[in-house]
């Protein structure tokens, strides 16, 4: 039994294994009921459990899984459109991402996107932006190699889409899921062996889905109205907290 434990941890405390657990239930509730948010919470608490070289990757395949079953709940509601431009943007931007040597400096990365993501809350969004399918796919696959969460930034285009509450969702978690699927691909294709956390991110994975089905009933309550405001006080809450860590890193 200990050895079975041992395996399906990969050398994680049996007490980190179960908050993060309970992490990724509460990062899919608080994704599924304002669009974004559990992933940059699920990653921060995961950094501090987990081996750097494996961080990026795991959350990765985690969110995948997370953000697909959030878009089967909601399949209906999904606004297509802008899909395939985004999914052309992100094979570009994974192949780019993948082949960097020199990481970008993380510090920067955060400073700049919480900077974006303020932009969008407080002006705005230009026309344009909702045009934008194929660089933010691209943008933020480049990014999200080196980042991990970069659900700030394509939800802020989402936004710029103006949909009802549930669309915004559903979309955004189809963009998300084709993003996490490539870039796991890619990390594979590199020769990050996911085997060995398979176990964990398979309950980890089954763990979201159960926040997803909670945070779809909160979501169905919400006005449209509501939620846009919920959703812009997450998305300054996030923004500041990227723009204060990435400061901090370069002091």
């Amino acid at each position: 039994m200990d050895a079975f434990v041992d395996f399906a941890l990969n050398g994680l405390a049996p007490g980190a294994a179960a908050l993060l657990l309970g992490m990724s239930l509460l990062g899919s509730f608080i994704t599924a009921s304002l669009g974004l948010g559990g992933g940059v919470l699920l990653l921060a608490v995961m950094a501090s459990f987990m081996p750097a070289a494996a961080l990026i990757p795991v959350h990765g395949v985690i969110q995948l899984g997370s953000n697909f079953f959030r878009a089967a709940v909601l399949l209906g509601r999904v606004h297509w459109k802008p899909v395939g431009a985004f999914l052309l943007g992100s094979l570009i931007g994974v192949a780019i991402g993948g082949s960097v040597a020199i990481q970008l400096p993380p510090a920067l990365v955060r400073i700049a996107v919480g900077a974006f993501v303020l932009w969008s809350v407080f002006r705005k969004p230009p026309a344009w932006l909702a045009r934008a399918a194929l660089p933010t796919g691209l943008v933020s696959s480049i990014l999200t190699m080196f980042f991990g969460a970069t659900g700030p930034f394509v939800a802020s285009y989402t936004k710029s889409l103006t949909l009802p509450r549930q669309e915004h969702v559903a979309t955004n978690a189809v963009l998300m899921t084709v993003q996490h699927l490539l870039k796991s691909l890619t990390f594979a294709a590199l020769g990050f062996a996911f085997g060995p956390w398979a176990l964990f991110i398979a309950a980890m994975i089954a763990m979201g889905f159960l926040g997803t089905l909670i945070g779809k009933q909160v979501l169905v309550r919400f006005s449209d109205r509501g939620f846009k405001r919920a959703l812009d006080i997450l998305l300054v809450l996030i923004a500041l907290r990227l723009i204060v860590t990435g400061l901090l890193a370069l002091l």
